[in-house]
């Protein structure tokens, strides 16, 4: 599958359409969120297809040559072994002694990595703190300590696979009595075999339990973006390293301010008269308000820059705060105002045919 069709973009995608294609469909496809059969599936495949599209180098790798190099086969290809052949590469290698190297049944492995999604409002994201967060994560049983055997036992290895975790197989085929390789149905593979199971964990070496760890959010935070804990996943076989904890971050908007980065945006009203002659008015940030100077003869939409009063950058710095001006222009006005405004209009050289509201609008309005 190719990555670019994964999130719906062409190769001429910016950095920046692939990070908002990535953050709309892991959305869409989060298993929290998303009960689908399949959610789960094209989750990961939008977060492989990440992967290499937001990594320069994967992604030029892929660009020239349909792969990258930790892939055999092309993003998405599910490759081949042996196994998709009917067992020929254990065919040939009891012929020719030759053959990839057998895994090691009792070699610690780490633990599945697992995910957890924060979410957090619009200030939360801007300041950063700590948060502690619970969730379910497979731990070593501390009755056997992850041996799975009853204490003051050990487990034995397996009479039927002789600790390799593999057994021979003989199948009839069209070429003759043909020799396979399989995972040992006694011991799974393990090479292990246990006679007497833990109580606590029933033989599996491990339990579900809750599990509480303090998130340190970085100040700054996007919607969308993730962050790993090291050991915090679940626990590893044959006394492995826990996996990791990824933890995906979902911000909140806010009704006051609009984000891209470490700009914020926002917007002010203002009267004629202040646009026209000029003010000092107050302006809201995410860390207060502050004076902003309206220049005579601001027109609507100037966009003004409040430097320092965006959101803090992940690698150092802080951005601004562009706050855009919309003249509001008033919707009932005395006798007074409108001779004014017209004497205003008159002393300008100009001419101004006045119009009454039509009935719809007075309606609109008497009901509001």
């Amino acid at each position: 599958m190719d990555p670019y069709e994964t999130l719906g973009l062409d190769r001429n995608a910016s950095e920046d359409e692939i990070r908002k294609a990535y953050r709309k469909l892991s959305k869409k496809y989060h298993p929290d969120l998303n009960k689908a059969p399949d959610a789960e599936k094209k989750f990961k495949e939008v977060n492989d297809a990440y992967d290499i599209l937001k990594d320069p180098q994967k992604k030029a790798q892929y660009d020239q040559f349909g792969s990258t190099g930790d892939q055999q086969g092309g993003f998405g290809s599910q490759g081949f072994s042996s196994d998709d052949f009917g067992g020929f590469g254990d065919i040939f290698n009891s012929f020719f002694g030759g053959g990839a190297s057998r895994r090691d049944p009792s070699a610690p492995r780490q633990g599945r990595d697992l995910e957890y999604r924060m979410h957090l409002k619009f200030d939360e994201a801007i300041f950063g703190g700590k948060q502690t967060i619970r969730y379910n994560r497979q731990e070593q049983c501390n009755t056997c300590h992850g041996s799975g055997a009853k204490p003051g036992t050990s487990p034995q290895t397996c009479h039927k696979c002789h600790g390799t975790g593999y057994i021979q197989v003989s199948q009839r085929t069209p070429l003759g009595m043909m020799r396979s390789q399989q995972v040992c149905d006694v011991c799974g593979g393990t090479g292990k075999e246990i006679l007497e199971k833990c109580p606590t964990c029933s033989g599996r070496g491990k339990i579900t339990k809750s599990h509480a760890v303090e998130v340190d959010i970085p100040a700054g935070i996007e919607d969308g973006q993730r962050m790993r804990l090291d050991g915090q996943g679940a626990a590893g076989d044959n006394q492995g390293p826990y996996g990791d904890l990824y933890v995906y971050f979902d911000v909140a908007p806010s009704k006051d301010f609009e984000r891209d980065g470490s700009t914020i945006y926002s917007r002010v009203m203002v009267s004629f008269p202040q646009a026209a002659l000029g003010d000092e008015i107050n302006v809201k940030t995410v860390r207060g308000s502050v004076a902003l100077t309206i220049p005579a003869g601001t027109q609507t939409g100037t966009v003004f820059r409040l430097k320092g009063q965006g959101a803090p950058r992940l690698h150092g710095g802080v951005g601004d705060q562009k706050v855009t001006v919309e003249i509001v222009t008033p919707k009932h006005l005395n006798a007074k105002q409108k001779e004014a405004l017209q004497a205003y209009a008159n002393l300008g050289g100009g001419k101004v045919k006045e119009q009454d509201r039509n009935l719809f609008d007075r309606m609109r309005d008497k009901f509001k």
